[in-house]
């Protein structure tokens, strides 16, 4: 944690705007209500996701009786949680590989670019992580003696291309296995093939010739999509390469080969893939897709375990909390992982492993919970992101104690740049953000932001205006900005608080100046924060939000 918190310090430090003075909100509060996480949790057993929200591309490693997990941010930052746990299922943040500006910048980036899918590995008392850092550098490797940090700078790997690598250590060699394009012409779209090559154990730089392990996928012949998230295990003298196929989404899976040898070559598994929802009727209830992705690793106690990816989706397909972090267990069949049988629902209540802590909780990362944050430490909490890399401290927790003072910015929540948008996950489908506020001064908007991507956002947001405090709804769907509500409210009012409520593709609006809530708007179509209508690959975040704004606007 040290790391984090003197990093994210010099982003905080007081900044004086010659052009405004900042907006002060006094709290923010977080209230998720599913109906999934209501059901009775047993004795000894534990919630799926173990990390909801826009928690995806998870990878774990195991350090002595601890175990470490990663996530991809694309271009939010801090970048790439890195989160600690005795018992895999009750998970603490502990710092971020990507804290400090110098080492990545996401500039010009839509937010499904930058850092993608992370692995995490421990050997010989260091930490790894690989990383894709789309159209922003390519793949690196990071490195640390603490996870906590302080990690390195990005170590480049300019020579290999493609993404989703990892490593693994065999016999005093170190090997990088990821995705990139076959070898010659791709024969179908989404034609993909897994890569090998050695590196260097002290440059951890390649060395010696790159082979093709798997083309395709497991069954070339089917013309398989998106062969990537490669990851080698070693067990009773085989070689286990582990894939997601399919892509990202509803034919997502996970598939399994191995082999005598490291170079191979693999044979594939016959009862592939060994997870998957994709042959599960589409309108079952409680809808839970997209698996795959997963990560391997086995306990002090010799038990196996998967982390992977899913999303909890309505209608269907939809899902704003995009991709999160799921855990099941492992069993060897005939000397084969298996994660779950074909047909067969992931559990929302699983047993956990012997070892699960039994008097904690998984929240605030799983389950029902009201998270509040009262802006009264010395350092944001690590639940909250910036869209991009700031190029200036304008989030500020020290010139006002007990309230974050949020210095505006000229960028609104369209640029390609940072805007002054301080972003938390949205981590159930139905939950309640809500903040107060002190109204800003003329030329500033200020209030909550609900947000997907730059092209597909709703701003709740005050003004000063001649004629009052003029509070609006505004929407950004595609190229269109459009206004969907608007109010009134009398020149003195001082302090405003704002609500979001969601249900679903749901949404509604509603504001308080002391005297009980009033609705702005509601049945507000969110489905705009889907990932099925917005595309990429993040889920929606929340957060206070301010801008700079001339009359005219």
């Amino acid at each position: 944690m040290k790391r984090f918190q003197l990093a994210i310090p010099l982003l905080l430090a007081t900044f004086v705007s010659q052009a405004a003075e900042p907006v002060l909100f006094d709290w923010f509060e977080y209230r998720g209500h599913d109906k999934m996480f209501e059901q009775p949790l047993p004795p000894g057993r534990y919630r799926n996701p173990i990390l909801a929200g826009f928690y995806p591309d998870p990878s774990v490693t195991r350090a002595d009786d601890k175990f470490y997990l990663v996530n991809s941010t694309f271009t939010y930052f801090p970048g790439i949680p890195v989160f600690e746990s005795a018992d895999l299922v009750h998970w603490k943040q502990v710092g971020n590989v990507i804290d400090r500006p110098s080492q990545l910048d996401f500039d010009g980036l839509g937010m499904s670019r930058g850092v993608f899918a992370p692995t995490i590995e421990y050997h010989a008392g260091t930490f790894y992580v690989l990383n894709t850092s789309v159209d922003a550098g390519g793949n690196f490797i990071a490195t640390a003696k603490n996870p906590a940090g302080p990690w390195s700078d990005p170590i480049w790997l300019k020579s290999i291309d493609g993404i989703d690598p990892s490593l693994f250590f065999d016999e005093g060699k170190v090997y990088l296995i990821n995705n990139d394009a076959p070898e010659g012409t791709p024969l179908y779209e989404g034609h993909r093939a897994i890569w090998m090559t050695e590196l260097d154990p002290d440059t951890l730089q390649p060395v010696g010739p790159r082979k093709v392990l798997i083309n395709g996928g497991m069954d070339i012949s089917q013309k398989p999509i998106w062969i990537e998230g490669p990851h080698i295990y070693k067990r009773d003298g085989w070689y286990y390469l582990v894939c997601a196929e399919g892509g990202t989404s509803l034919q997502h899976s996970q598939v399994v080969a191995r082999s005598r040898d490291i170079w191979g070559p693999y044979a594939p598994y016959r009862h592939n893939p060994i997870l998957t929802q994709r042959d599960l009727p589409e309108d079952r209830a409680d809808a839970i897709g997209n698996a795959g992705h997963a990560d391997l690793v086995q306990a002090t106690d010799g038990t196996w375990w998967a982390i992977f990816l899913a999303s909890r989706m309505y209608d269907k397909v939809r899902y704003n909390t995009g991709r999160e972090t799921f855990l099941l267990p492992v069993e060897w069949k005939d000397g084969w992982p298996t994660i779950l049988p074909h047909g067969t629902r992931i559990p929302q209540v699983v047993d956990g492993p012997s070892f699960m802590a039994r008097d904690a909780t998984q929240a605030p990362l799983s389950g029902n919970f009201t998270w509040r944050d009262d802006f009264d430490k010395p350092v944001l909490d690590t639940a909250w992101m910036f869209a991009r890399v700031p190029k200036q401290p304008w989030a500020d927790l020290k010139s006002h104690p007990g309230k974050l003072a949020v210095h505006p910015l000229d960028e609104g929540l369209d640029t390609l740049r940072n805007p002054a948008f301080l972003a938390r996950r949205q981590q159930h489908l139905a939950f309640d953000a809500s903040t107060s506020l002190q109204v800003p001064e003329e030329g500033i908007e200020a209030g909550l932001a609900a947000f997907q991507n730059e092209r597909y956002w709703l701003a709740f947001v005050a003004r000063r205006t001649k004629d009052g405090v003029a509070l609006s709804l505004r929407e950004r769907r595609g190229d269109a900005t459009r206004t969907l509500a608007r109010a009134t409210l009398p020149r003195d009012t001082r302090e405003l608080r704002l609500k979001v409520s969601g249900d679903e593709g749901d949404y509604a609006f509603a504001y308080d100046t002391g005297k009980g809530w009033k609705t702005l708007k509601q049945d507000v179509d969110a489905t705009l924060l889907s990932t099925d209508v917005a595309g990429g690959f993040v889920g929606a975040t929340l957060g206070p939000y301010a801008r700079l704004v001339r009359a005219d606007q």
